[in-house]
């Protein structure tokens, strides 16, 4: 059995993964069990009012998982896969994730692994590896103690391409919450839609 057949079986059963992006090292637990999200939340130590996002395999995987507009449609068409997260209506996905709220951030990675794992098993939460408040982990060497122990496989894909976190994008509001990659072509993309 490969180590993402293991992966996925993991993440199945409920456990915890860590998985490479081509920004920074995720830590993925199925989306849709409440009780697998709050592992996430335990093993980064995150408040649970902080939302974490999710991530699936293709654009198409998030229009089927998901109530989009058609802006929203155009704009993953656009951005995704890539280093984008996207925000919209959480559907029937799990309050957990929101902490409460009814819209989630959704991912389509681009990196190689995780698009492999993904083909497997999804949607999967798509939070950095890491501790609250410490720095996002580029390699397996990198990770935190608290995740290494929290999670049941670790896929390492050497180290990220991009060290800079996803940007994050309402595209409904209009609203950039967190700026990183791709972010100067977002605002001209949503300046002009």
């Amino acid at each position: 059995m490969s180590d993402v057949d293991r992966a996925a079986d993991a993440i199945r059963a409920g456990k915890l993964v860590v998985y490479p992006t081509e920004t920074v090292y995720g830590l993925a637990a199925d989306a849709t069990d409440s009780a697998a999200v709050e592992r996430v939340f335990s093993a980064k130590q995150r408040a649970p009012d902080k939302p974490v996002s999710v991530a699936v395999p293709s654009v198409t995987a998030l229009v089927d998982l998901l109530p989009l507009t058609d802006r929203e449609r155009r704009f993953a068409g656009e951005f995704l896969p890539g280093p984008v997260t996207v925000v919209v209506d959480r559907g029937d996905l799990p309050a957990t994730l929101t902490g409460g709220g009814g819209r989630v951030g959704v991912r389509v990675p681009e990196h190689p692994l995780a698009r492999d794992l993904l083909d497997r098993v999804a949607p999967i939460t798509a939070t950095s590896a890491n501790v609250s408040g410490r720095e996002s982990a580029r390699t397996v060497a990198d990770l935190d103690a608290e995740i290494r122990e929290a999670a049941s496989v670790v896929l390492d894909g050497g180290k990220t391409p991009g060290g800079e976190p996803s940007t994050v994008v309402d595209v409904g509001r209009e609203t950039v919450h967190r700026a990183g990659p791709l972010v100067d072509d977002i605002e001209a993309w949503l300046a002009s839609q």
